[in-house]
């Protein structure tokens, strides 16, 4: 089977934040991602990691104002110094946390921005950011999400968007961040698709449709799907993003390694 991480923004916020590694650990994961670190001590989240013996997989660069509704800055031609200290305050966080993925949110394009300015300040933005965590190291992922019901305006919301974007940048540390209920809403045939975008995936992520609830709630059939992965050689992290419709323990009868 894949290795299978917890989003620990979704999955067992029975409990406050600092209280789900251990959950999460409990429940037989051994790698962990979350949205935001930002609002934590680094050297915290450190020891709740080494702690719980967890894998940090992956989080966001600074999004600008989510709670205002902004749903990242890197299209936003009046917030490039914004993005770029963004990004460096996301290589200090990674790490400290030993974290080897970073994932760019492109952002909802403003309806008084053309569409060939916002593109281009995104590769711009997104090719300073890859030669920056380059230095360090780290991968920089894109991730398309649906523009159908979660996310109207996202600049980036199919995967060939993205692929056309990581070509035009051309850098060895851009990939693709493949999220199975956005591109199942956006564009179907996961499984194929995956084949053929595998050399440019860097990070997998899952939730069923409709709902975005636990694998068995919806559509997808994950068997088949994470059966799929594993032939197709993919060794990279598998994170469960899903909001689960009850207890997050009575959720994971798909995982094999839950407690």
């Amino acid at each position: 089977m894949p290795r299978f991480a917890a989003n620990l923004s979704m999955l067992f916020t029975e409990v406050d934040f600092p209280e789900r590694f251990a959950m999460a650990r409990a429940a037989g994961f051994e790698g962990v991602e979350y949205l935001f670190p930002y609002a934590y001590p680094k050297e915290r989240l450190g020891q709740m990691l080494s702690d719980n013996q967890l894998t940090q997989v992956l989080f966001n660069l600074p999004p600008g104002n989510w709670d205002a509704g902004e749903r990242g800055i890197a299209c936003l031609p009046d917030r490039v110094e914004e993005f770029k200290a963004g990004v460096d305050q996301a290589i200090d966080y990674a790490k400290a946390l030993g974290c080897r993925q970073l994932n760019c949110l492109a952002g909802l394009k403003p309806a008084n921005v053309a569409d060939e300015i916002a593109w281009q300040t995104l590769v711009s933005n997104v090719a300073w950011a890859a030669g920056k965590l380059a230095d360090e190291g780290i991968t920089l992922c894109l991730e398309a999400i649906n523009s159908r019901v979660d996310m109207p305006g996202f600049v980036l919301d199919t995967s060939g968007k993205v692929l056309a974007l990581i070509e035009e940048i051309d850098a060895d540390n851009v990939r693709l961040q493949y999220d199975l209920y956005h591109m199942q809403i956006m564009e179907g045939d996961l499984v194929r698709s995956m084949e053929c975008l595998l050399p440019w995936i860097g990070h997998i992520q899952f939730a069923d449709n409709p709902g975005r609830h636990e694998p068995g709630t919806g559509e997808i059939n994950f068997s088949n799907v994470f059966a799929a992965i594993d032939a197709m050689g993919y060794d990279g992290w598998v994170s469960a993003e899903y909001r689960p419709t009850g207890a997050t323990g009575d959720s994971l009868g798909w995982f094999p390694g839950k407690a």
